[in-house]
């Protein structure tokens, strides 16, 4: 069931827009990557070392290189952190390889609740997605989506990544509304639920891992999938 670590979640005042983060919140962001990691290990031969382990490495290598000025295309972002993650456990994968890698957002669909659920919520609000990602990146992976969204904001727009006040500032600007009028959702606890924190947003984190929440960036709504986070933004 939705729950909030701290106090109930509220819709007063009243948001007109939600925003998603897409990788991971919408489309199956682990269960692709994982997969691109295993065959390139399969090709190297290297059963004994784990994919979970060198996508934990890309996502502290991409925490480095977002925070990183100038900025920088995601893409390049997803080439040098996925190089360097197989680099510390002593692979070195071709660049082909790498490039299936980078690649791999754009052939990304959606999770099996995620169309219903914002079918849904299009019936009472603006929808937004706002990304970490390029535009031509993303372009392909919204229309796997099949709904329609009225912003996609995205990191090159901004010119900065999440968790960046930038970011945020930016994206808010874009649609024309101030923070209170919206809802964050996202699967990110460092890439969103940290921003919704320091802004003061209202965050509805999205544990599909079933993973532990970070205190320090609390208050936050916590949902197991989109449809929970539907049941929260359209009560009876």
């Amino acid at each position: 069931m939705p729950r909030s670590d701290t106090a109930p979640f509220t819709l007063d005042p009243a948001p007109s827009v939600i925003t998603f983060d897409c990788y991971g919140t919408l489309v199956q962001w682990y269960e692709v990557l994982l997969r691109e990691i295993e065959r390139v290990l399969d090709a190297h031969r290297a059963s004994d070392r784990s994919a979970s382990a060198i996508l934990d490495g890309f996502s502290a290598q991409s925490r480095r290189l977002t925070a990183e000025k100038p900025h920088r295309l995601y893409r390049d972002v997803l080439r040098t952190g996925f190089r360097a993650a197989f680099s510390e456990e002593g692979l070195s994968p071709s660049a082909e390889e790498i490039e299936r890698i980078a690649s791999a957002p754009a052939t990304m669909g959606p999770h099996a609740d995620v169309p219903d659920a914002l079918l849904r919520l299009r019936e009472r609000y603006r929808l937004a997605i706002f990304t970490n990602s390029d535009d031509d990146l993303i372009a392909p992976t919204v229309e796997r989506i099949g709904v329609p969204f009225d912003f996609v904001i995205t990191a090159e727009q901004a010119q900065a990544y999440k968790p960046s006040r930038q970011f945020f500032e930016h994206a808010h600007r874009a649609i024309g509304v101030a923070r209170e009028e919206t809802v964050h959702v996202a699967m990110g606890m460092y890439w969103d639920m940290k921003a919704c924190h320091e802004l003061g947003l209202r965050g509805i984190w999205v544990n599909r891992l079933n993973e532990a929440g970070n205190p320090d960036w609390l208050p936050y709504a916590r949902v197991r999938d989109l449809d929970e986070a539907a049941a929260l933004l359209l009560p009876a």
